[in-house]
């Protein structure tokens, strides 16, 4: 359907009035709901979720959210695409958060569909940010991250008992320039690092943490496109993992740490002979 027409917010002059057919009407402001639609699977969709997508009257959505979850919004929906992925993207975040506020000062019901969850990497925080200083009620509605579903989903626990005592969740993108972590802290043993956005500074992730003292032959699991039919797991070790990661071309995670051992059983058919000498025995 065509992208609906709205007036921006400066040229109001009565909030909640609409311009109809050359004609005004009054109508009440609508809202954005910031709505996590998960790593891929449907199922893995909230009941809250669904529910605001059953409401809405238009969808802004990321280009990664698939067709299965869209069509669960009403037939009648409008749906805009703004393809968020990494280094494509179709409206500039700015864009992106002026085209919400306007929406709803149309009196609209605005879903924001994010992949994932809206707080974790999703600049959620901007979008809401941008609704309250506009005076537009923003909701948020959290969903089921990519870690959770491809540690699940491998039998690979973030945090586990005498292995992994903690769990951090790291972007491997900047903005401009290499990603500007606390390596020291990273490369500590006995917690999982999880790295989003880092298959393309694999190589420079990978050497800094060794840098830093984390154990070369730490296991490392990679998971290309959670929870989706065309999921791909890599189970390798942290010096290798550059290696691993080569040639991925779909959304994937790194993910570092003793735990990752465990998910051998899930995916015998990709073990490194790497990690099976350095898996400890039990």
């Amino acid at each position: 359907m065509a992208r609906p027409t709205v007036r921006s917010a400066s040229a109001r002059t009565t909030p909640g009035l609409v311009v109809i057919g050359g004609g005004e009407s009054v109508r009440a402001p609508g809202r954005v709901t910031l709505v996590g639609a998960g790593p891929g699977d449907p199922e893995l969709l909230t009941i809250k979720a669904l529910k605001a997508l059953q409401a809405a009257d238009v969808i802004v959505h990321d280009g990664l959210v698939s067709d299965e979850i869209l069509d669960l919004a009403p037939r009648g929906a409008q749906r805009i695409n703004v393809a968020k992925r990494k280094s494509r993207h179709t409206l500039p975040q700015d864009d992106i958060n002026q085209l919400l506020v306007a929406l709803a000062l149309d009196g609209l019901a605005v879903v924001r569909l994010k992949g994932g969850d809206p707080f974790l990497f999703g600049r959620g925080g901007e979008e809401l940010a941008a609704c309250r200083e506009a005076g537009v009620e923003c909701l948020v509605v959290p969903g089921v991250t990519a870690a959770l579903a491809a540690s699940a989903g491998a039998g690979a626990p973030l945090t586990h008992r005498g292995s992994a005592q903690a769990v951090t969740f790291v972007t491997g993108h900047a903005a401009h320039g290499d990603p500007d972590l606390d390596w020291t802290a990273l490369a500590r043993p006995n917690q999982t690092v999880v790295v989003y956005m880092g298959v393309s500074t694999a190589a420079l992730i990978s050497a800094r943490l060794t840098a830093a003292g984390r154990d070369a032959a730490t296991p490392a699991l990679i998971v290309e496109n959670a929870s989706r039919p065309d999921e791909r797991r890599i189970l390798t070790t942290l010096g290798q993992m550059a290696v691993a990661a080569d040639g991925l071309r779909g959304p994937a995670l790194l993910m570092v740490g003793e735990s990752m051992a465990m998910a051998v059983e899930a995916a015998p058919d990709i073990i490194s002979s790497t990690l099976q000498r350095a898996s400890p025995r039990s």
